[in-house]
């Protein structure tokens, strides 16, 4: 296994982008897998473990490895679980660009990541087998100028970070440009999986443009390093609001003292705890779920002993397209902790698969 950060500090983050680990027979130079269980997965959904994060695993099955090591489980079939389960697709009127909300659109700029998380959402759509290009892109902005009503516009992928600082400049200069929109969101998991891309110039990239606000996905206290926390004190020193969209996992962080850990943690480095994600019923990440009644369980532990500043919303994305909800009690219409009927912001009601 790797030794941490006795390699790593003196190489870009082009080159530690360039050296991850992509198939079986690689990734076992460096920890204890078996082979014929990992090269099927990835043959299905692909890998990429970046030198940085794979330093970061202290040992078998730990929360990193569980997070960036394919797993044979995710290979099983769960009749609750779908590619698409929150109606990505359908709500996409152009190639690339989620409109769910009136106000607000999803534009998938990137469809690269530091390290392909077992648990994403998209695992339908990572790497290089889903395309983004500059007629996606294009053909993005200018619906995006066409709606008058959007003021919101979410930077997403893949992640967005990844691209080249002149390709990011321009996108937040021609989107910027657009009269109605209002705001720039950049949903990224850079800073914690690759923190080594948080550049002086990408900041100052960044700054350009204002507001920009940075929502950053933590999962684990483990990820909070000297490096990750060097990143964000770049980016909040340069007056970028930072927040953070933690996902609920089994075997990760579903545990009522590691998420109080973890929020603390955030809390010191100057990203504010904003979304804490229930696992959404993707195929292939039926073994990260938990039970709703766990999530409710530490949100009650957080409550009370964690400054409210510290203290996430518990939010579920209903399937087909309901859009994000708060598990809060007025939202319940009917509950037995497995199968939940939910309300959403429009007052329709949804079904929501529980887990376990």
């Amino acid at each position: 296994m790797l030794n941490p950060f006795t390699t790593l500090k003196t190489k870009t983050w082009e080159r530690l982008l360039s050296e991850s680990c992509l198939d079986a027979e690689v990734l076992a130079q460096f920890i204890d897998i078996d082979s014929d269980m990992v090269s099927p997965v990835i043959e299905k959904y692909p890998m990429r473990i970046n030198p940085y994060f794979l330093s970061l695993i202290q040992k078998k099955g730990d929360p990193i490895w569980k997070q960036c090591v394919p797993d044979i489980r995710e290979l099983e079939d769960h009749e609750a679980l779908t590619a698409d389960p929150l109606f990505e697709e359908p709500q996409s009127p152009t190639p690339g660009l989620i409109h769910r909300y009136p106000d607000r659109v999803v534009f998938m700029v990137s469809n690269q990541c530091a390290v392909y998380c077992r648990h994403c959402m998209r695992k339908r759509r990572v790497g290089e087998k889903y395309g983004i290009s500059a007629d996606t892109i294009e053909r993005g902005i200018a619906y995006i100028q066409s709606d008058p009503a959007i003021r919101d516009v979410i930077l997403s992928g893949g992640d967005p970070l990844l691209l080249a600082d002149d390709k990011i400049e321009e996108l937040l200069t021609r989107i910027d440009k657009i009269p109605h929109v209002d705001m720039i969101r950049i949903h990224t998991r850079v800073p914690c999986t690759l923190p080594q891309r948080i550049t002086n110039d990408l900041v100052s990239v960044l700054k350009q443009v204002a507001p920009v606000y940075v929502n950053i996905q933590f999962n684990h206290p483990n990820e909070i390093t000297f490096q990750s926390s060097q990143a964000c004190d770049m980016l909040a020193d340069a007056g970028i609001p930072l927040g953070s969209q933690t996902v609920l996992l089994k075997g990760v962080n579903d545990d009522p003292g590691v998420m109080m850990r973890l929020m603390r943690c955030l809390l010191k480095i100057r990203v504010r705890p904003y979304y804490l994600h229930h696992g959404d019923p993707v195929k292939g990440t039926g073994h990260f779920r938990t039970t709703i009644k766990k999530g409710l369980e530490i949100m009650h532990h957080l409550r009370g002993r964690l400054s409210g500043m510290g203290v996430p919303y518990y939010m579920i994305d209903l399937p087909k397209g309901g859009g994000k909800v708060p598990l809060l009690p007025e939202y319940l219409v009917k509950s037995d902790l497995r199968d939940l009927k939910v309300r959403n912001f429009e007052g329709k009601i949804f079904d929501y698969p529980g887990a376990g």
